[in-house]
């Protein structure tokens, strides 16, 4: 992947995609005439979106769905069409600006925009061939000899998001320190479309990896704050680095996002605050921390703003079609990639190989044809070589045993990490190993600010991933891992970010080539590993966090990773369908989580058996039970007879419906839809899943249906309920917990 964002330039960010169109001629023989005719050219491509400036004071940008007005502030106000009215949640102050900038240490936000004269052409046609592109020029009244560019674009293919970047320009005599620029600044309120609300009353989406276990989906309430850190890794709090650069907000009748859409990753945040009058104040910040000499230009990131209704599904899956249009094409899945799953983790770090082979009747057994060996198997993270006591031999013979009973197996591992003999092991607390990588190729490691080994999470040194050296590296220990040892693909741990790298013999143009060069290492992984073995699995867990849009394209099959209850398995599901496409398959996780006490604690016991938030979503059901008996230490997972009936059922009926093959159908909204609704459409047929947090009776909304009579069956239990009217899709029921449906036309 390329990025088009470069900091600190002479030109605005703005990198063409041309639109190449290819020509067949057909071949001629001897005794076929030649056409002479001059061929016609296609009719020049026409946006159908406009632009006005209105009275010297705005400027309105319309399309069929939405109209942004740039504000004499810089404000950027966001309204979506919905017939005769237009709906926002922007609610800006008269003097509030939108943009700001900290230069020699004094907040800027003076400036004064020439909006009269605002040039008006085609878009660049980065995000497709047709759309206007509107320039403003202004500056600091403060500060006359800092000059900036506002450049917005809209395209028809894109007609609700609206992209921009700001160019800040020097044209004074002396160097200007940059320390802070805020961009895509917004207040919003919900009252604006609904008097009864309260201004915070709004549901949220946040895409950093803030804190292992942390809700990315949540209310907002008075006092609400949030950081949103991106690709910035804080020690001594697992689970963070990484995220995805977006932050939606949505209430019952409008929804609006910010973030940046630049290909690769950047160190940034987009904080999240409730102010004292209940309004939410959000934008981009960045902290440059550069000196703009004279006549040198800066730029930011590209950034947007989005309108919708909807939830997060409708942001997200904007955002990943932006990123399609720009060149970043997510993986398509295997047929592997959604067959349901066991994995070793339920025998913990210290396993005896017996154990996990001694699971294998039951697995068989329970129709599960997949398999995961996770961690405890390495001497050292790094090296990656199997334990002393089980060895090459001992890893080769666990393999072979599960194929041989038709069983395939995927490893636990994590890239880029290597132990340095520094810090201790947050699983069990052991100190770490100096690993023979570190050892022999100490220059391979990326250090910090003051030369020292930088610190990924959980207190890892790292392999900087954007030296050649070091992508050699993890393409051999790949191959060692698939066409050596047998695997079956890969459980990639532990994916948050890569810090910045400042090792003057790896000759970076930018420290922060390392951190954008985290998905290269990824896409190492997921190519050689489907060279090797086209019907593999590829997955990356970012423990309890989004995940990070770096490797995102690089995987097949992404994973609810590590959720803290059911709750953020389904939301995490429909995250990811958002993200990959309706059809992605996503790994619900080990379904024990389901229901977690003490989480993230050394007596932490899982003890969920709701599979039916996994099969319900779409999603790809897996589990970590142990068996036989092996004494209380594994009692939360062990395989009762009792339970195994209830497995037996579940992994069936996930065998049967295949689900996760379908096509997601975003139909109801997070937050303002009760019960809590999803459905899936496959061969013809609607599957609804509805869950409730007590006992719920009323009349419930089956969307998407045709005009028709539909039979409505609840699948889980095998019970003919009612027929339907396709037109208006009521059905009058009760349930405790969840209930799934089967709808067919008849």
């Amino acid at each position: 992947m390329t990025s088009a964002y470069s900091g600190k330039t002479t030109a605005l960010p703005m990198a063409l995609l041309l639109s190449v169109i290819s020509i067949a001629f057909g071949c001629q023989t001897h005794d076929q005439p030649k056409d002479h005719r001059t061929p016609q050219a296609a009719p020049p491509l026409v946006s159908k979106i406009t632009v006005s400036i209105v009275e010297s004071a705005e400027i309105e940008i319309n399309s069929a769905d939405a109209e942004f007005v740039l504000l004499p502030t810089g404000y950027l106000r966001g309204y979506l069409k919905s017939g005769t009215e237009r709906l926002t949640l922007d609610d800006p102050t008269s003097t509030g600006s939108a943009e700001s900038v900290v230069i020699d240490g004094k907040e800027l936000n003076d400036f004064s925009l020439d909006l009269a004269n605002a040039k008006i052409s085609e878009a660049s046609h980065r995000l497709g061939a047709t759309g206007k592109r509107v320039e403003i020029t202004g500056k600091s009244i403060s500060r006359p000899e800092i000059e900036k560019k506002i450049a917005i674009e809209l395209y028809d293919d894109f007609s609700a998001l609206a992209l921009s970047t700001t160019t800040y320009k020097n044209a004074g005599s002396k160097p200007a320190a940059f320390d802070a620029v805020t961009v895509q600044a917004h207040r919003l309120s919900a009252s604006l479309t609904d008097p009864m609300a309260s201004p915070y009353d709004m549901w949220s989406f946040h895409g950093s990896s803030e804190k292992w276990g942390k809700d990315d989906v949540i209310k907002i309430g008075k006092g609400f704050s949030r950081a949103n850190p991106m690709e910035q890794i804080i020690q001594g709090s697992p689970g963070t680095g990484g995220g995805l650069p977006v932050v939606a907000f949505w209430s019952k009748n409008i929804g609006e996002a910010i973030g940046h859409v630049e290909t690769l990753p950047l160190i940034l945040s987009i904080p999240v605050r409730t102010e004292a009058d209940g309004r939410t104040d959000a934008s981009v910040q960045l902290n440059p921390k550069m000196a703009l000499q004279p006549g040198e230009t800066y730029s930011t990131p590209l950034t947007f703003l989005a309108v919708y209704r909807g939830d997060f599904y409708e942001p997200l899956r904007l955002y990943s079609r932006a990123l399609a249009a720009q060149g970043v094409k997510n993986a398509a899945p295997t047929n592997a990639d959604y067959e349901a799953n066991w994995c070793g983790w339920g025998y913990q770090l210290q396993f005896k190989p017996a154990q996990i082979v001694g699971t294998i009747p039951k697995l068989k057994e329970l129709g599960l044809k997949w398999a995961t060996l996770d961690a405890g198997w390495f001497n050292n993270r790094g090296d990656w070589q199997p334990r002393p006591d089980i060895g090459e031999d001992g890893i080769k013979k666990m393999v072979d045993t599960f194929h041989q009973e038709g069983i395939k197996l995927t490893l636990w591992w994590i890239p880029i990490v290597a132990e340095d003999g520094q810090g201790k092991d947050i699983l069990d607390g052991r100190p770490y190993k100096l690993s023979d990588v570190v050892r022999d190729h100490p220059d391979w490691l990326i250090l910090d600010k003051n030369g020292k080994h930088a610190k990924l999470t959980s207190g890892f040194a790292g392999l900087c991933p954007a030296i050649p050296e070091v992508q050699q590296y993890y393409r051999q220990l790949t191959e060692r891992f698939v066409r050596d040892w047998g695997f079956d693909g890969h459980k990639l741990d532990f994916s948050f970010s890569v810090p910045p790298c400042y090792n003057p013999k790896h000759h970076h143009k930018s420290p922060e080539d390392s951190t954008r060069a985290m998905g290269e290492i990824y896409n190492i992984i997921f190519q050689t590993t489907r060279g090797l073995k086209p019907e593999s699995v590829t997955q990356a867990c970012p423990c309890g966090t989004p995940p990070n849009m770096a490797w995102l394209p690089f995987i097949d099959q992404a994973v609810t990773a590590d959720p803290v209850g059911a709750v953020q398995v389904r939301r995490r599901i429909k995250m990811y369908k958002a993200l990959l496409g309706p059809d992605a398959a996503v790994y619900g996780d080990h379904v024990e989580l389901t229901r977690i006490v003490g989480a993230n604690t050394q007596h932490e016991e899982d003890n969920g058996r709701d599979f039916a938030s996994t099969l319900g979503t779409g999603g790809v059901i897996g589990t970590k039970f142990t068996w036989p008996a092996y004494g209380p230490k594994f009692k939360s997972v062990e395989m009762t007879p009792q339970k195994e009936a209830y497995w037996r059922k579940w992994i069936d009926l996930y065998n049967e419906k295949a689900l996760s093959r379908g096509t997601f159908r975003n139909l109801y909204t997070t937050g303002y839809d009760m019960p809590e609704g999803y459905a899936v459409e496959k061969d013809g047929k609607m599957f609804y899943a509805f869950f409730a947090t007590s006992p719920w009776k009323g009349t419930l909304q089956l969307r998407g249906l045709q005009p028709g009579t539909y039979h409505v069956q609840d699948y889980e239990n095998g019970k003919e309920l009612r027929t339907v009217d396709g037109a208006r899709g009521e059905l009058p029921t009760h349930f405790q917990d969840h209930l799934l449906l089967e709808v067919q036309k008849q």
